[in-house]
């Protein structure tokens, strides 16, 4: 057969191939909504990061604590795989000293009282596999009613402070805070006593200032530390406003109303579109001192 009769019959072929569909791409990888959806919370309190790996269970109609979740059982704390939290440096929950690292966290379900549970051995399914042994601290924590329902176990922190905030487990109408601390005074303070007695040149005084301010520590210092970055730019009004601050707090009425005064006076002249703000701040600081 020559080339020029082959050429019809191999025509032919390639319309049945694609008529067929034997060539036909392949179908999409198949894939199902996760019955419990893995999610990541991250969150830093303070000098202190935390991370939190869980799966999200639903009610889906379900009695949730005495029911899915039984009393006197140690659970998950959410789906699947057991929940994983990470610490980078020591923490406090409700008061029990925990050191930096990763953990498995489960709880001990009671109507009345939690047992929050964080175990060495985060990497595991379920609880399944469980074994208090490998338990590094145990938390009592009391659960509370939730003003409304909540569909979808969830996990957050909140209440954040630079030395604490609230760690809770909320679910159907359960929710149970667990007070975290972390250490930053102790930390923080000697850095900054070591930078301003050093020769570098700038220095950070209006921060330093402020941190001085927020934890109640020595205010005249912090006070001398502002009057140093105000000499430094002269016309900052919102720098006369914090400095006002301090001096409320450090009771010296007078000169605080003489200072946000000052700041008033300075923010009218100003064109920035920050003045009007500072205006406020000064007024409302104005008013707290009558």
């Amino acid at each position: 057969m020559t080339t020029r009769m082959l050429r019809p019959a191999v025509s032919r072929i390639a319309g049945l191939v694609l008529a067929t569909g034997l060539f036909a791409q392949a179908p999409a990888k198949l894939a199902f909504p996760e019955a419990s959806p893995a999610a990541t919370l991250k969150q830093r309190v303070g000098l202190t990061d935390i991370e939190v790996n869980y799966s999200r269970p639903g009610m889906k109609g379900r009695k949730i604590f005495g029911g899915l979740e039984a009393w006197g059982e140690v659970w998950r704390v959410g789906a699947n795989s057991a929940t994983k939290i990470t610490f980078s440096t020591p923490v406090k929950l409700n008061g029990v000293a925990v050191p930096a690292g990763t953990y498995g966290l489960f709880a001990l379900l009671g109507q009345d009282e939690w047992t929050i549970i964080l175990n060495k051995n985060a990497n595991q399914w379920g609880a399944y596999a469980y074994d208090a042994k490998d338990d590094v601290a145990r938390i009592k924590a009391t659960p509370v009613v939730n003003p409304y329902v909540v569909e979808t176990f969830t996990i957050g922190i909140g209440d954040i402070r630079d030395e604490s905030a609230t760690l809770y487990l909320v679910w159907d109408t359960t929710r149970v805070p667990v007070k975290l601390e972390v250490e930053v005074v102790s930390i923080v303070v000697p850095q900054i006593e070591a930078v301003m007695a050093s020769t570098e040149p700038k220095k950070p005084y209006v921060p330093a200032a402020m941190f001085y301010l927020e934890h109640n520590l020595d205010l005249q210092k912090a006070i001398g530390w502002m009057d140093t970055a105000i000499a430094a730019q002269p016309d900052a009004f919102y720098l006369v406003y914090r400095k006002a601050l301090i001096q409320a707090k450090a009771g010296d009425k007078a000169g605080a109303i003489a200072s946000a005064n000052k700041s008033i006076e300075m923010a009218a002249k100003d064109k920035s579109p920050a003045k009007d703000e500072y205006i406020r701040l000064n007024q409302a600081l104005l008013a707290s001192l009558k």
